[in-house]
């Protein structure tokens, strides 16, 4: 009976069960070969832009583990496919699944800006960093037909309101001039996720991310206009790329990141069974060794839902990783500082002109 097909330029090569859906479907090698028989395709690989119509924009973050208070993401799904990512399981409170789906039905909200500028204008809110993206990337392919994102950083600049980014995307030099100028105020920061130097890994991990030599280039030309970046080397994955973390700690630093920060893989909800599955297609051969490496820094489970924990781990492996970013850090970042960003400004252009009466 004739099997599924690789998908190249995903990441997940399944669909998992949503947990919250009555019902599931699964492609069976009867309706597969049907296809084949008859030349058509069984399922689109191709990427759905679907609108949708949020109440709210702003997300307040309760986790500690996460170094952020509140995140706005444009979009919901990510087309850079990563295999690891830890917001594949939000995809299911949509009605998807955290697989395939996560990457090929990607939610637009075009609506975003209209609803920042109705909270930064709230009697009520305060002015703390609103970080873009904390769950999908900003800068995913999408951006560059709907450009929520940049209409967004419009919204922090006219309002003086600080703003956090997080990215792999190289388009985040197109807003140069609006990042440049939130930047002469102290309002912005970036964050660059690199996870590899070796483009071979890159490519299985990530793949429809920017190559490792164009983010590295990000890095410079932001760092250049005097635009504060930190880089973030996550997930840390025992076994592909645990080994790189000295190299990927210098190559960002002489791209001029003023720090850094790692985690260590977890695997929660349905991510553990998206990467068990990737991983025995695509290394096959390393595959056991690298699930025990990653169960051995969660106390035995690929998942970990313990606060403070989760995203450090614990046992020798985990220990061997932080151990090498703190070494990292005395060899690469010793006289570097990441600046806090301004809150001062905004109730100055919160009321507009109102404010003089």
């Amino acid at each position: 009976m004739p099997k599924e097909e690789y998908i190249k330029g995903r990441g997940a090569q399944k669909n998992t069960k949503n947990r919250f859906a009555q019902f599931s479907n699964e492609l069976r090698d009867d309706f597969l070969e049907f296809c084949r028989m008859e030349g058509e395709i069984s399922v689109s690989n191709k990427t759905q832009y679907l609108p949708i119509f949020p109440k709210t924009i702003v997300n307040k973050v309760n986790s500690p583990d996460v170094g952020m208070n509140y995140s706005l993401n444009p979009y919901q799904g990510c087309e850079h496919g990563c295999i690891y990512c830890y917001a594949r399981n939000t995809h299911e409170y949509w009605g998807y699944s955290a697989g395939l789906d996560f990457e090929r039905k990607i939610l637009v909200k075009k609506d975003a800006p209209a609803l920042l500028e109705a909270k930064l204008k709230s009697r009520s809110w305060k002015a703390a960093t609103i970080v873009l993206s904390g769950n999908t990337d900003c800068y995913q392919p999408a951006e560059q037909q709907f450009r929520i994102t940049r209409a967004c950083l419009e919204v922090f600049l006219k309002y003086r309101h600080p703003v956090g980014i997080i990215t792999k995307n190289v388009l985040v030099l197109r807003d140069l001039d609006i990042l440049t100028q939130l930047a002469q105020e102290n309002l912005i920061a970036v964050n660059i996720s690199v996870t590899s130097l070796s483009e071979e890994t890159r490519r299985i991990l990530e793949p429809r991310t920017a190559t490792i030599k164009k983010r590295l280039e990000t890095i410079r030309h932001l760092s250049e206009n005097y635009i504060p970046v930190n880089a973030m080397l996550a997930p840390i994955i025992p076994g592909i790329n645990s080994h790189e973390i000295l190299n990927l700690a210098r190559a960002v630093s002489d791209a001029g990141a003023l720090s850094f920060g790692f985690t260590v893989v977890r695997l929660n909800g349905a991510i553990g069974q998206i990467f068990e599955d990737w991983i025995r297609k695509t290394l096959p051969d390393r595959a056991n060794k690298v699930l025990q490496q990653i169960a051995d820094c969660h106390g035995g489970s690929l998942n970990d839902r313990r606060f403070g924990i989760r995203n450090r781990g614990e046992g020798k492996m985990a220990q061997q990783i932080k151990d090498m970013a703190h070494l990292a850090r005395q060899k690469y970042f010793k006289d570097k500082v990441f600046p806090k960003l301004n809150t001062e400004l905004y109730e100055g252009y919160k009321g507009g002109q109102l404010k003089l009466f």
